[in-house]
């Protein structure tokens, strides 16, 4: 380009001029310099396009250029990709290093919700949602730079051990997941049916980890559970909405009917939410047609409103169970439910989730699964990170929520720990006399345990571990359930509108 800016500024009839008209051989020659001239720059010009070509074609530094897209904000990821590529001390996969990179950008988003799953993980989120799987049985999300426990699956390995929503998970085996994201703790605590799989979890901001061992098994998506009380009130139990969940609800709710259903306690607590149409189907049973169920807004898109539509109308009286595991499209439903059909909702305040993710498959199998929307009640409330209250109020008695014991430590005469005084609880909830709760281990906590292990017709040698541990937290988990006040209200509360 020089070449041709220098021919530019001083052009060959130029130099003509400024020689001797009477000088013919010279001039002659200037001629014949001047052909030569423009041809050799010719020439460099060609060379010059020639060694250019090479250089992109096969020369390191300027493949990616080549290669790469006009979208300029992409160069300076390019630029670590090459150096990393050349200059790390180690052989890296290609791979790895694209997959990290989607993983900072949803890492970036500071949203949990959000997350890139490879081709193994992407296979283990389709069968949370369509089919059985074989693992503990809990949702999980990432918190905080921490894995926490939403729920656990009614039935499910995770909550017969005593796993809570909640419950913060730092290590699987003994390895920290302190920074994983849902997807890479997920592909740790799942495995084989008969396997085991240790979790240290931490339950509270000042209570110390305790070690879980829990024996791995396969999870049914089983969704609906029925039962009739001798008042003819039904409870159905929802504990996700997965493909399958309209329909079994559906059969759920004829076969209650032909067992003359008066009223109805639908119950979504601890049921961590999942596919958006089941909501949809299911909030329809319960509000009449034309009215609104719930509201979708996208980013650059008008609000998407959905309103109940005609077909299978519940038409007994209805109240709805809900706690802080009630989530997504459990929300979904508590919203439409108790706005647009005037159903009242007992319990406590829902998780709070107000975003719509949609799972984005990728061409070698992964997926990109990500927030692309808003959802908001009939009302135009949007409950994220809020939750939702409940019209009338019932807690968990206290023993519900106490931390698990840990069945490998002995707890025994003399003993001083919070583990002890979890213990105390446990069985003063239980009937049994322990004395002070105070966290040591004296006579009367001895003669308590040695009580408890002869009505369990285990060895009573008054000292708490392995299978008397276990016992104790068993025993506990069935009173929570026989002795459910939530539960109770809400068949008091409905079976008077019945009436």
């Amino acid at each position: 380009m020089k070449v041709v800016k220098k021919m530019d500024e001083k052009r060959p009839d130029e130099n003509q001029e400024q020689i001797p008209s009477v000088e013919e051989t010279p001039s002659h020659f200037i001629r014949m310099k001047t052909f030569s001239f423009i041809m050799l720059v010719f020439t460099l010009i060609l060379l010059t396009a020639g060694v250019t070509i090479f250089a992109l074609t096969f020369g390191d530094n300027k493949a990616v250029e080549v290669n790469s897209p006009e979208r300029r904000e992409f160069q300076k990821l390019y630029s670590a990709y090459d150096q990393i590529e050349s200059e790390y001390y180690e052989d890296v996969e290609t791979e790895t290093l694209v997959n990290g990179a989607i993983n900072g950008m949803i890492e970036a988003l500071g949203d949990p919700y959000s997350d890139y799953m490879n081709e193994e993980e992407a296979a283990h989120f389709t069968e949370g949602i369509s089919s059985s799987f074989e693992g503990i049985g809990a949702e999980v999300q990432e918190r905080n730079g921490y894995v926490a426990v939403v729920s656990p699956i009614k039935n499910s390995p995770a909550e017969k051990a005593g796993i809570l929503p909640n419950d913060l998970i730092i290590e699987v085996d003994g390895k920290s997941i302190q920074g994983f994201s849902s997807s890479e703790a997920v592909m740790l605590i799942r495995g084989e049916k008969g396997s085991k799989v240790t979790l240290t979890i931490r339950r509270g901001e000042n209570s110390e980890p305790i070690k879980i061992e829990i024996v791995r098994d396969e999870i049914p998506i089983e969704t609906v559970y029925t039962e009739m009380n001798d008042d003819k009130v039904a409870q159905i139990q929802i504990t996700s909405f997965a493909e399958k969940t309209y329909e079994e609800l559906l059969a759920a709710i004829e076969d209650m009917e032909k067992q003359g259903m008066k009223a109805l306690v639908l119950d979504v607590r601890q049921n961590p939410g999942g596919l958006l149409t089941a909501a949809l189907d299911i909030s329809n049973l319960f509000v009449e047609e034309g009215k609104t169920l719930f509201e979708v807004e996208s980013k650059g898109q008008e609000p998407e409103v959905y309103t109940a539509s005609g077909g299978k109308k519940v038409d007994v009286p209805v109240t709805l169970l809900i706690d802080g595991g009630s989530a997504s499209a459990s929300e979904i439903l508590a919203g439409a439910v108790s706005e647009s059909g005037n159903v009242q909702l007992i319990g406590e305040k829902t998780f709070g989730k107000g975003t719509v993710q949609t799972a984005n498959n990728m061409s070698d199998g992964s997926n990109l699964k990500f927030t692309t929307a808003k959802w908001l009640t009939p009302d135009g409330n949007w409950i994220h990170e809020k939750g939702i209250e409940p019209d009338v109020k019932v807690e968990y008695p206290e023993y519900a929520s106490l931390p698990v014991l840990d069945p490998s430590v002995e707890l025994k005469d003399g003993t001083i720990s919070e583990q002890v005084q979890t213990a105390e609880k446990m069985l003063e909830a239980l009937g049994y006399e322990v004395g002070k709760v105070d966290g040591v281990f004296e006579a009367e906590m001895e003669e308590a345990v040695k009580k408890f292990q002869e009505d369990k017709d285990l060895e009573a040698d008054g000292i708490l571990t392995g299978d008397s541990t276990y016992a104790v937290m068993t025993a506990l988990r069935e009173k929570i359930e026989k002795d459910d006040p939530m539960l109770q209200e809400a068949q008091k509360v409905i079976l008077k509108k019945a009436e």
